[in-house]
């Protein structure tokens, strides 16, 4: 992959459009990008990971989207990236544009553009660029494919970020796996990993469950078998619990069938006792039931003996109703012609009552002849009652007419007055929009000034907070760069007086016989001795310790105070010199003068809406006054017709009504006379037929009673019984009789008799006997359903626990195996004696082999002091597999990378980002990198060590590649002839680009 040209419009701290020419500036292989702090170096690499994967590196992605904007740029300009590159043979061009929010082309405010992507490739033959895709997903996976990488893979191998490397070298291994799994893509071998485990997980799940089920059934067993069962003292998971469930249940099932027999005697011996206990019991009840039936036929003889008196004045009485039946019809007719004259008589006294006294001697022909001339009277009112009902009809309209003439006034009276302050009103509510109008105006341009203020005011409070954190990350770094002196000039004098004193450390270790590490002799005649001040290799390490420490500390405190500096510049370079007070204030100006015209402009919807309604009301007004008038005019004439004719009807009525309020009162009058007297007529008539009725049916009951025997007729309707008296007379007869048949049949009977001569019987005792007999059957019954059922249920849980446990065979011996796979390959193993995981295995092999590459560049850099190393020892209880040692040629030990000091760390992190970078390269399927850029680092190299990193770095030209260094160290812009300046300014940030004499000299 070889860069050509790079462009950026509105990206980052590029206001405007900036054009990176990579042609020209990796000619020379090796190419600086330099700036001050926060003018935008990082930002170039930013735009060339966004225009490959439309995102930046990892640690800045908080910076996508709309974010990614310029402040500096014009309203109108959209942000853009641009990249031609050539990889895989193909020249493409790649163009991003991220969404931005603009103004909208019609209206007020804003509206949001989504992204958009081009890729176009170039058409040699042609020579001509050709659209390929516009789509983000599909000029992602094409990006991808041609050069084989990840972002996050690309961001680690060409980007070179030398902080994570430094870091990486530092790390533990949990650390160092998280990275080369992302960049070797190795998480298939942790799934492997994690699908072993999941496998283990459910056969151990399965194997529970299968035991759980062997412990439920055998737990039924022991519900099922009592007391005769014990349960194995076993866990589901537990080796044995299998064969200790079926030999309880085995047991279990012995013991149920001996109970079994023993409950079959017991219950054939209970039916032998409970059937003689039923054939007693039977005898004693008959023998007490004859003996009763003969002592109650005694006690009825003598009750029919006390009532043979009744039963005969029973007789007599019988006889006399059948005779009185004869006279029954006349007496009926007697009382139905009394009742009769009666009711008739009532009815006429009431009428006669209600009659005026001028008719109340009358007959009834004197009432019929009145009634019929108070009719004829009522029916001359019909003309007169129609007459006083138009009447009434024109009243009631005049009354209308006189309703509505007050109604009309008064609407005629508001709609004057409103209408005569339209004008005053209209003239209101054109001023309230106008000014509502300019409020708005005055709003909107308001609005535009107030995020500018804001963030210029918070970059003024932060520029105010950073001003004094520089001063005392300045006073930090001081303190930590006069204790990293201080240690190392410790160090120095340990390490110096331990080299004075090595004769004695070196004769300790001397033995008689053995020869000298220094001379050879295998005499010692007079050997160095240890003074009082004596310095060991401990202590001369523990100074080394606290120098590294020191240092370390102290390029932390650099990196700090770089860090808040950098902070400062951007935050006074968006501030200005401005004081923050006077910020604040004309924010807070700003802001009042926006929220009050917000306020103001937010009547105007409200104005239009009533002007629009007073409108409206006033054209109704108009329109109801004119409806007024002339119905005005309709009323008057309308009212004087009314009048005319209604004196001529109360002329007329003033004859039909008499003494009578109204024409209704007299005919109710007439009406009500009619039928009192035709009702008195009547009830004269019917009282005078009910009479003579009376007088014939007397004359008839005389005659039918001397024909019955009877001396009056009193004495008959006195024998007279009714049909339900009759009835039970003859019942009680027939009951008499039918008891005294009973009473000798049952005295005649030769059992009964026989019965009660024997003593008497005792039913209790012979009930209590067969209800023994017959409990006792009921247990043994029980007994033996209950052995029955304990069989039944013991056979069948016995079966089904031996196919369960058939079925977890196979699966316990699977989970068995799997256990052990899953084990070995997570580590945990007692087989695994580094406890390394599968997933680590393969990253410690890929680990070796960027060892091993960064080793070839790391020996140049360190004067073939250094070597990096695999290690897959274990530390402590931890797990191996991704250990990383430094060798040291000057002192022949192997040790931790974290002991390397600043600049060591920097050159071994750049040589093992360097070789990671082949390894990932030849992983990928051997993509060409031709372009490389390392971000910072150089600061803390030494002139040698800076003349070696660079030799290493321009011996990449070996393999085609060009190596852009990003670094702000001065001494660079000396050493390298081909230069990417970026220069910051308050309109923003822009590139120069500077080759040969020219950069050297600037």
């Amino acid at each position: 992959m070889r860069l050509h040209r790079l462009g950026i419009t509105a990206f980052g701290p590029f206001g405007g459009s900036q054009t990176v020419d990579f042609d020209e500036l990796t000619a020379a292989g090796l190419f600086l990008l330099h700036g001050p702090t926060g003018a935008g170096k990082t930002s170039v690499l930013d735009a060339v990971c966004y225009a490959l994967y439309g995102a930046v590196p990892g640690a800045r992605q908080s910076g996508q989207g709309m974010a990614l904007r310029s402040d500096h740029a014009a309203p109108g300009t959209r942000t853009e990236v641009t990249l031609e590159l050539t990889v895989a043979g193909r020249r493409l061009e790649l163009t991003r544009q991220p969404p931005w929010e603009r103004r909208k082309l019609r209206g007020t405010g804003t509206t949001v553009d989504k992204a958009q992507s081009w890729l176009r490739e170039y058409d040699a033959t042609a020579g001509t660029w050709k659209d390929l895709s516009r789509s983000h997903q599909e000029i992602g996976e094409e990006v991808t494919q041609l050069l084989g990488m990840s972002r996050e893979q690309f961001c680690q191998v060409v980007l070179l970020p030398q902080g994570d490397f430094a870091r990486f070298l530092r790390a533990d291994a949990e650390a160092r796996a998280r990275l080369l799994g992302r960049l070797f893509d190795t998480h298939r071998f942790a799934e492997v990993e994690q699908g072993l485990a999941e496998r283990r997980r459910t056969t151990e799940a399965q194997v529970r469950e299968g035991d759980a089920a062997l412990l439920a059934d055998a737990h039924r067993m022991q519900q099922a078998a009592g007391e005769a069962m014990e349960l194995p003292q076993l866990s589901p998971g537990e080796p044995g619990l299998t064969e200790a469930v079926l030999t309880a249940a085995a047991v279990a099932r012995a013991t149920a069938r001996e109970q079994l027999t023993v409950a079959r005697c017991g219950l054939a011996a209970a039916e032998s006792a409970q059937a003689a206990a039923d054939r007693t019991l039977a005898d004693v009840r008959e023998l007490a039931r004859l003996q009763r039936r003969f002592a109650e036929a005694q006690e009825r003889a003598r009750r029919l003996e006390e009532d043979a008196g009744a039963h005969r004045e029973a007789q007599a009485r019988r006889e006399g109703a059948l005779k009185a039946e004869k006279v029954a019809p006349a007496l009926e007719l007697r009382d139905a012609a009394g009742a009769e004259h009666r009711r008739a008589a009532g009815a006429e006294a009431d009428a006669r009552a209600l009659l005026p006294p001028d008719c109340a001697g009358a007959g009834a022909a004197g009432l019929a002849a009145a009634a019929r001339r108070a009719t004829e009277e009522l029916g001359g009112l019909d003309s007169a009652r129609r007459a006083e009902q138009r009447l009434h009809d024109l009243l009631t309209e005049r009354a209308g007419l006189d309703r509505q003439e007050r109604a009309d006034d008064d609407v005629l009276a508001e709609a004057a007055t409103w209408l005569d302050g339209w004008d005053a009103t209209r003239a209101a509510l054109q001023h309230r929009i106008e000014t509502a109008q300019e409020a708005a105006t005055r709003a909107e341009q308001l609005s535009v000034q107030r995020e500018p203020a804001r963030q210029r005011l918070d970059a003024a409070r932060l520029r105010d907070r950073l001003a004094g954190d520089v001063e005392r990350a300045a006073a930090e770094e001081g303190e930590a760069r006069a204790r990293m002196l201080g240690a190392k000039a410790h160090w120095l004098d340990v390490k110096e007086q331990r080299l004075n004193g090595i004769a004695a450390e070196l004769a300790a270790r001397l033995e008689d016989g053995a020869p000298c590490a220094v001379c050879g002799s295998t005499e010692h005649p007079a050997p160095a001795r240890k003074d009082a001040g004596h310095v060991d290799r401990a202590a001369e390490e523990l100074a080394l310790a606290a120098y590294q420490e020191a240092e370390a500390t102290h390029t932390e405190q650099e990196r700090r105070m770089a860090a808040v500096r950098e902070s400062l510049a951007a935050a006074a370079a968006e501030a200005g010199e401005t004081p923050t007070e006077r910020l604040a204030r004309d924010t807070d100006e700003l802001e009042r003068l926006y929220a009050r015209a917000r306020r103001a402009a937010s009547g105007l919807h409200a104005a239009h809406e009533e002007l629009r309604r007073a409108e409206q009301e006033y054209e109704r007004r108009i329109a109801e006054r004119q409806r007024a008038e002339l119905a005005a005019a309709s009323r008057a004439a309308r009212r004087d017709i009314l009048d005319r004719e209604r004196a001529a009807l109360e002329e007329e009525l003033a004859e039909a009504r008499g003494e009578t309020g109204s024409v209704a009162e007299r005919a109710a009058q007439l009406r009500r006379r009619a039928g009192l007297l035709t009702d008195a007529a009547e009830a004269t008539r019917r009282a005078e037929d009910g009479a003579q009725r009376l007088k014939d049916a007397d004359a008839r009951l005389a005659d039918a009673a001397f024909r019955a025997g009877f001396d009056t007729p009193q004495a008959a309707a006195a024998a007279l019984l009714d049909d339900a008296a009759h009835r039970a007379l003859q019942r009680r007869l027939d009951e008499w009789q039918s008891e005294e048949l009973a009473v000798r049949t049952a005295l005649a009977e030769p059992g009964t008799a026989a019965a009660a001569q024997r003593p008497p019987a005792d039913p209790t005792a012979a009930e209590l006997a067969a209800a023994t007999a017959a409990r006792r059957l009921r247990e043994a019954a029980s007994a033996h359903d209950a052995a029955v059922r304990r069989c039944e249920e013991l056979d069948r849980l016995s079966m089904r626990a031996a196919r369960g446990a058939r079925r977890l065979a196979p699966l316990r011996e699977e989970h068995d195996r799997v256990a052990r796979l899953a084990a070995l390959a997570a580590g945990t193993s007692a087989d695994n004696e580094r406890r390394m995981r599968l997933e680590s295995y393969v990253l410690a092999a890929r680990l070796e082999q960027v060892a091993a590459a960064a080793t070839v560049r790391l020996q140049r850099m360190s004067s073939g002091r250094y070597t990096l190393v695999h290690s897959d020892d274990r530390t402590g209880r931890g797990r191996s597999g991704l250990g990383l040692h430094v060798v040291d040629a000057w002192t022949g030990r192997e040790r931790d990378t974290a002991t390397l000091s600043g600049g060591e760390t920097f050159f071994a992190s750049l040589a093992l980002a360097l070789g990671l970078a082949d390894v990932v390269t030849d992983e990928t399927g051997g993509v060409r990198l031709d372009t490389l850029f390392i971000d910072e680092g150089f600061g803390s190299l030494d002139d040698q060590t800076l003349d070696e990193v660079l030799d290493v770095l321009d011996s990449l030209r070996e393999r085609d590649r060009s190596v852009g260094i990003v670094s702000h160290v001065a001494d660079l812009r000396r050493r390298i002839p081909a230069q990417l300046e970026v220069r910051k300014g308050r309109a923003g940030s822009s590139v120069r680009l500077r080759t040969g004499a020219d950069a050297l000299g600037g």
